[in-house]
């Protein structure tokens, strides 16, 4: 089992039930247990998922505009014994992950209250052997199809660039939060083998 960087942040969540994990951890695994013992990938889908993905190349592009980059996207996922992930740009000795805004509310409450990404980051620089993290919110138009049913404007281009990029979650590499990874890694891992015993044991016998 590796536990994806993506869903480090549900994972990290303190717990108090007798398994050591918040129900956010255990709804995580539960699915990756379901997903496991099912053979099936489960697809999370939503507006804001479809927007990242379709517009990531758009976001990335604005960033580098902003920035004077030439960054290209990283296609290189890595793993260790305890978790897997890919990130998005590396600067350096930087992991920076790209978050493409879904209209100028979300986009704009990331000034005043910015969303935690943390143990995300923090996975990614362990796995890249990087010293510092950021988020890069990145405002860009939505595609029609996306947004046709919607009233709120969602063409931003006349906004400038510069405004259009908010950096966050800046951190530095800390080896202590690593090994707290790796500990509340070591109670996913019983749960898991608790649902699967449970998945044995359940549902297969007739009355």
């Amino acid at each position: 089992m590796r536990l994806r960087c993506s869903s480090l942040d549900s994972i990290m969540t303190n717990g108090r039930s007798k398994t050591g994990l918040s129900a956010t951890a255990q709804a995580v695994i539960k699915d990756m247990v379901d997903s496991e013992l099912y053979n099936t990938r489960l697809f999370i889908s939503n507006k804001y998922l479809s927007k990242g993905i379709e517009c990531e190349d758009d976001s990335i592009e604005l960033f580098n505009n902003v920035f004077f980059k030439s960054l290209v996207k990283n296609d290189k996922r890595l793993t260790n014994d305890y978790i897997t992930g890919e990130c998005d740009l590396l600067d350096g000795d930087t992991v920076i992950d790209i978050k493409t805004s879904w209209n100028l509310k979300t986009f704009a409450e990331q000034r005043r209250k910015s969303t935690c990404y943390e143990w995300q980051l923090r996975g990614y620089m362990w796995l890249y052997d990087k010293d510092k993290a950021c988020t890069a919110h990145c405002l860009v138009d939505t595609p029609k199809d996306l947004c046709k049913y919607e009233n709120d404007v969602h063409e931003f281009s006349h906004i400038a660039q510069p405004d259009r990029v908010i950096i966050g979650n800046v951190i530095e590499r800390d080896q202590a939060l690593e090994q707290q990874i790796i500990d509340k890694y070591e109670l996913c891992l019983t749960y898991r083998n608790e649902l699967i015993e449970q998945f044995k044991k359940n549902g297969r016998k007739l009355p």
